[in-house]
């Protein structure tokens, strides 16, 4: 093990159970009850509290499963822009306490606390309960934390004392903490790979952490090297505080059914590349590759990829691509039971190069998306939307409002 107590100190935050708690948080009545949070279809589960955890419920069963196994419970359709405010206001108590943050996703983070000891006159134990209670008073959720000198090391700690819990792990604690741990608590280790240490005799993270590096090496790769090195304190992955560009942006669910009617396909791509387009827009990024995705009643997956001569965040251009493309996929007859588009050469807005006799429809409509953008925005996500993908709300419970937005083919 490493002979200093703290050459770093990374901090992982991790809300827990997020969605379900952010839905206990508007709705204090739920409390004591079993939530689970519904896909955008309501087709699946999405998340759960700890009781409809215990009781059998898995993230991503099927809903008419869960329901069987737990009629009980309460089942409630997803509202992701409540739970982007909550994540919000999450991030930004983060960032208090430490301007190197890095939001890994919607509700998890890392966070450098090196050198703030003295700052806040606190220990490392203390700042993470210092966290976790501002977090819970503010913003009315509870989080677990983890602190250890690698990434990986603060990942399992927070694990390994949820819910609402802390857990400091210092250089000279590695090895007692990670004789509790079995290596398949180690990120990135998944089933088939915890088979295949087992047959090696590596059982616990300890074992995995004295192994002899050239045995990960053959076993795992440098992947596995990388967790091996990290799992023995040093420090592999930095934290990246400065946001990148996404290597690709997909927007997937299912139908909620298994379908052959070509219009109800459409309806339901149609609403996903508004999605997908609005969140290009929100985040400044355009995209050259176009990839639609069919997920057929056998649950065989089917694609259809195409190519633009330059990149584009206009929504015609990426509705019209996708329709193109899913008339190439759809065969009479075909049973489809879930779609999506996948863009990919993903670039800056800012920095996109226009041709010298490329298409002006991007910048005509810039505007127009900035004004449905900041509507959604502030009205919420339902307000404005495309003509089409209304064949989709119809099916759904109805609203106070609905405007359509456009007729886009």
């Amino acid at each position: 093990m490493i002979p200093a107590a703290w050459p770093a100190a990374i901090a992982h935050i991790d809300a827990d159970c997020f969605y379900a708690s952010c839905e206990l948080l508007r709705r204090p009545e739920l409390r004591g009850k079993p939530v689970c949070v519904l896909s955008s279809q309501d087709a699946c589960i999405v998340a759960k509290t700890y009781d409809a955890k215990a009781a059998g419920i898995n993230t991503g069963m099927a809903v008419w499963e869960a329901r069987k196994k737990l009629p009980d419970a309460v089942y409630i359709p997803a509202d992701f822009r409540f739970y982007g405010l909550v994540s919000h206001k999450m991030f930004a108590i983060l960032r208090r306490f430490t301007p190197i943050v890095e939001q890994y996703s919607i509700d998890e983070a890392f966070a450098d606390l090196y050198g703030l000891r003295s700052f806040w006159h606190l220990g490392y134990d203390g700042l993470a309960d210092a966290i976790r209670g501002t977090v819970k008073r503010e913003a009315g959720i509870t989080v677990s934390i983890g602190v250890s000198v690698s990434r990986t090391l603060a990942k399992m700690a927070s694990d390994a004392n949820k819910p609402d819990g802390s857990k400091i792990v210092s250089g000279h604690d590695i090895g007692a903490f990670l004789q509790g741990q079995s290596v398949r608590d180690i990120p990135g280790i998944g089933g088939n790979r915890t088979a295949l240490l087992h047959k090696f005799g590596i059982h616990s993270a300890f074992d995995f952490s004295r192994a002899p590096e050239s045995l990960i090496r053959r076993l795992l790769g440098r992947g596995g090297f990388d967790l091996w090195r990290e799992l023995n304190g040093q420090r592999v992955f930095d934290i990246e505080h400065q946001p990148r560009l996404p290597k690709s942006m997909a927007r997937t669910a299912s139908l909620g059914l298994r379908t052959s009617d070509p219009r109800m396909v459409r309806a339901h791509l149609s609403r996903h590349c508004f999605r997908l387009g609005m969140d290009m827009l929100a985040q400044g990024i355009v995209a050259r590759r176009f990839t639609v995705m069919l997920r057929l009643g056998s649950f065989e997956r089917v694609y259809q990829e195409v190519r633009l001569p330059q990149t584009t965040g206009n929504l015609l251009t990426i509705q019209r691509t996708a329709g193109e493309a899913l008339g190439r996929l759809l065969k009479t007859g075909m049973l489809v039971n879930a779609c999506g588009i996948v863009a990919t050469e993903i670039e800056p807005a800012c920095s996109r190069q226009q041709e010298l006799f490329a298409d002006k429809a991007d910048a005509k409509m810039l505007p127009l998306w900035q004004a449905v953008h900041t509507a959604r925005r502030q009205f919420g996500s339902p307000i404005l939307r495309p003509a089409r993908s209304l064949e989709v709300v119809q099916r759904q419970p109805a609203v106070r409002f609905r405007y359509p937005l456009l007729r886009a083919c």
